[in-house]
């Protein structure tokens, strides 16, 4: 990496498209059917290009471009605070002129990788029906999509009855909704919940103990963090023999959440694969299998993220899940990915093991995007 000198930074977001329109969740309407990831491509003097997401400014790139590789990257630490901003294309970019994928240069290992994966795609989609049964074969019949295409972990948003539907019938719609999933996609099938802080304590007892033949492997986001809440959660799941996972940490999480974690409150950690990023993970993945905590990035709706989080896996030990939001991005070809048997399959191109396809990320630049060069 030495005399590796970034000579052109570009950046465009790219619109991207789910199979069907991803409906709401406790506390939001729909999501749709668009993804946007944002793409930067850094560019050497020699002509070698990494590409990946990032939320750089023209004003930010105008400053560092013209930076040396070595300035941001080093093989122990990977990139250095000031260049993360830029992370993605970073790593993929040491990838490519390593000629190694980032998952084994985080590993050390050579051939083959995948990563255990779930489909999240099974949002509040059911409420035009009025029929809570007839609502929960929906949902089971979208949980067969993804069966279908090779999944077998599948996060169900809950808590219709914080918002979008009386208390009582959205919590029984919930309770309706992971059975009919369950029954779907089969006993040796892996079933999250995802509340998005829709619940009380309460309504996460009814609900998971309405759902105990599902079988649910994590409670996700149940309410907000909250110490003494948690621990009255751990003590009715261990009194009603659920082994049922506590997951949290998405968006804007208690800085407390780790010291929680680590006093056996919270068993699975979601911090966001972008915020506060892959080089942030590398640290605390590793300080997470310490005490046996379970790692599983949060990334909806940037797409991208499906990919790039595969690659952290190999850090990782306690590595619990990818998070998946099936979508095609012109310009971003991932056809090197494929999901078998509820894995990522890795592809063993370097870098992160996308291709960046001209067209379209040229459209896009020109359309709201820039270019600066040294």
């Amino acid at each position: 990496m030495e005399n590796v000198r970034i000579e052109r930074i570009e950046w465009a977001r790219l619109t991207g498209e789910r199979p069907r329109k991803a409906g709401c969740n406790s506390r939001l309407g729909e999501h749709g059917l668009h993804v946007r990831p944002a793409i930067a491509r850094i560019t050497t003097m020699d002509g070698i290009s990494g590409f990946g997401f990032s939320p750089i400014s023209r004003e930010k790139a105008e400053a560092i471009v013209g930076f040396q590789l070595s300035e941001a990257f080093n093989t122990e630490s990977g990139v250095t605070e000031e260049f993360r901003l830029l992370e993605y294309p970073i790593w993929d970019l040491v990838g490519k002129l390593a000629q190694k994928p980032v998952y084994a240069m985080l590993s050390g290992q050579n051939g083959e990788f995948r990563a255990p994966c779930y489909d999240t795609s099974l949002y509040i989609d059911d409420l035009h029906l009025d029929d809570n049964a007839e609502a929960a074969a929906l949902i089971a019949s979208e949980a067969l999509e993804g069966k279908a295409r090779g999944h077998n972990a599948y996060k169900i948003k809950v808590g219709r009855g914080a918002m979008h539907m009386p208390l009582d019938k959205g919590t029984q719609r919930d309770i309706d909704v992971i059975c009919a999933v369950r029954e779907a996609v089969g006993t040796d099938a892996t079933i999250l919940i995802d509340a998005n802080n829709g619940y009380n304590l309460n309504l996460t007892k009814q609900v998971l103990g309405g759902a105990a033949d599902a079988n649910v492997y994590w409670m996700e986001e149940a309410f907000h963090e909250d110490a003494r809440v948690y621990s009255l959660l751990k003590e009715w799941l261990e009194a009603e023999g659920l082994e049922t996972r506590i997951a949290d940490g998405e968006g804007g999480a208690s800085p407390n959440l780790v010291d929680w974690a680590k006093e056996g409150l919270i068993d699975i950690v979601q911090y966001d694969i972008f915020y506060p990023g892959f080089s942030r993970w590398l640290e605390l993945g590793p300080e997470l299998d310490v005490s046996n905590i379970g790692t599983a990035p949060h990334h909806y709706g940037g797409h991208y993220g499906n990919y790039v989080t595969g690659h952290l896996a190999a850090k990782i030990e306690r590595f619990e899940f990818v998070e998946w939001d099936h979508a095609t991005t012109p310009g971003l070809d991932d056809s090197g990915y494929s999901i078998s048997d509820g894995y990522v399959n890795v592809p063993q191109s370097p870098g992160f093991g996308l291709n960046l396809e001209e067209a379209p990320y040229q459209k896009a630049r020109e359309e709201n995007g820039f270019e600066v060069q040294a």
